[in-house]
């Protein structure tokens, strides 16, 4: 029986907007083992991102007021935030949204993958660290790897600083990357070895990888159980099968109609 690497019960999220408070997420929960692949899926605007920045605790105190409990293992994040630095980046690593302004431009790729191993192993030598910059690089099939570290961002395309920051994630030697759509600003092909690059991880080092996507393709393809979220609830879960195949509520429903679909072939229309 595999243990739960995140375990998420009645989480709460309200924002303070110039409007009034808004509760953008209203009381998730779900768990997350070794080994295992959670989806959550929804529209734009239904609360999956904040939930998962709310997770590693990095929305701002004075702006979001988060309750619940969002446990690492036996460590409640929730009630005692000074756990979180000792949980991001070696428990839980953050693969965010857009490779094009996630890097700072004014450094270099290997700098900055020194300073994420070196946040993990503060002892290291620089020289050390740059070694093991160039290897993180290789383990998620950035070819070249040791003339890539002398590179800046706008010298990478977005394919390969998705790849650069999954290296960075994966620096803290994390059980759990949370991946915050991390393909929407691929192109398909791209997003094929993206996703493809996460299953392999998964496979070799048995993480855990929590999804947060609103294309069912990507959820299908990764998933090992999904939640469909509106309005900040979770409307159904289930493994991805019985909810791609046989949706029960009908938001999940309308979703999959929405998906673009080919029509049948007519050459007389060319």
């Amino acid at each position: 029986m595999t243990s739960a690497l995140l375990d998420v019960a009645e989480l709460q999220v309200e924002l303070i907007t110039a409007a009034g408070v808004v509760r953008a997420v209203d009381g998730v929960s779900f768990t997350i083992n070794e080994g295992e692949s959670v989806t959550v899926i929804g529209e734009s605007g239904s609360g999956k991102s904040t939930m998962a920045m709310a997770v590693l605790g990095l929305l701002p105190d004075d702006l979001a007021v988060v309750s619940g409990s969002v446990r690492f293992s036996d460590v409640d994040v929730i009630a005692d935030p000074s756990a979180l630095n000792k949980v991001r980046g070696r428990t839980a690593s953050l693969i965010p949204q857009d490779p094009m302004t996630a890097l700072s431009p004014v450094h270099t790729i290997g700098r900055q993958l020194v300073e994420a191993v070196r946040l993990r192993q503060p002892g290291m030598t620089k020289k050390d660290a740059q070694e093991r910059g160039v290897e993180l690089l290789h383990l998620v099939r950035v070819p070249r790897a040791a003339e890539q570290v002398s590179r800046y961002p706008h010298q990478l395309s977005g394919g390969m600083l998705q790849r650069v920051l999954t290296a960075i994630a994966l620096a803290g030697e994390p059980k759990l990357l949370v991946a915050d759509e991390p393909t929407s600003a691929l192109d398909v092909t791209v997003q094929a070895s993206i996703l493809g690059l996460l299953l392999e991880l998964q496979e070799t080092t048995g993480i855990g990888i929590l999804m947060i996507t609103h294309d069912l393709g990507v959820a299908r393809l990764m998933s090992d159980r999904v939640h469909v979220m509106r309005e900040g609830r979770f409307v159904e879960s289930g493994d991805v099968e019985s909810v791609v195949d046989t949706p029960r509520h009908e938001y999940t429903r309308k979703l999959l109609s929405a998906v673009p679909a080919l029509g049948p072939w007519d050459e007389d229309q060319l």
